[in-house]
């Protein structure tokens, strides 16, 4: 019965966020902030997990594939899919979860014990639509950005790692790069990330929106935010991947 009762509220708040803001110039201004916390900001460590990710491929692909019957092409094309298909989105999307997730929660949890929020509600301001919908459409447009940037960067960690070590010849790495690309995946993946991005920003917000007691319960809040997100993100891959 608590799945269906998170449900229903989860839904109402969206319904009370998702609006036009009454202040578009400060609602823009906030998307804005928004966009730089929750996609600049993580663009550090989802570029150093993404390199040294293509590169653990790369490798662990060659190893594997020790056979004078398979062509050494098949290492780059390998690491060219899983990177685009799963892990530049699901692996990506699990840490950003944990990162963001964790950050969004704790944020509007410490203005709801505060009674920040109590007083935008009453000078009359939608607290949900002031503070919940700028992070989601930060998310819908940084994580496809973070995407794009983390299958750069993995295939390129794949493509160098293999070269140095000389496992892989940077000619055949190429040419696997370039054997039977279908450029849907790309648009697969971001939508997936799209996806996601609106489902860790909306789940995080709904968890720190309705935080009750003081800074321990904003801790479980930001917790129950990251593991929920975690999971919700696992069933949304599954299910778009068996759709798409």
């Amino acid at each position: 019965m608590k799945f269906f009762y998170h449900i229903g509220r989860y839904i109402l708040l969206m319904k009370k966020a998702i609006g036009w803001p009454d202040e578009k110039h400060m609602f823009w201004r906030n998307v804005g902030k928004e966009i730089v916390a929750v996609g600049y900001d993580s663009v550090g460590i989802v570029s150093i997990i993404s390199f040294f990710m293509g590169g653990v491929m790369a490798l662990q692909l060659a190893i594997n594939m020790e056979n004078p019957v398979l062509p050494q092409y098949l290492v780059g094309l390998g690491t060219r899919d899983a990177i685009i298909l799963e892990f530049s989105s699901l692996v990506i999307a699990l840490i950003l979860a944990g990162k963001v997730g964790s950050s969004i929660a704790s944020e509007i949890g410490t203005m709801r014990i505060s009674q920040q929020i109590d007083a935008l509600d009453i000078m009359g301001i939608n607290s949900a639509n002031y503070l919940i919908l700028p992070k989601v459409i930060a998310g819908a447009i940084s994580f496809p950005v973070i995407c794009c940037l983390s299958i750069i960067l993995g295939i390129g960690g794949g493509w160098i790692v293999g070269d140095v070590t000389g496992m892989v010849p940077s000619n055949q790495f190429i040419i696997g790069l370039q054997f039977m690309f279908q450029p849907f995946y790309i648009t697969f993946t971001n939508v997936k990330m799209i996806l996601f991005g609106i489902l860790i920003t909306s789940i995080s917000s709904y968890y720190g929106y309705n935080a009750q007691g003081g800074s321990l319960q904003v801790g479980q809040a930001s917790t129950q935010a990251v593991v929920v997100s975690s999971v919700v993100i696992l069933i949304f891959d599954l299910s778009l991947t068996m759709l798409l």
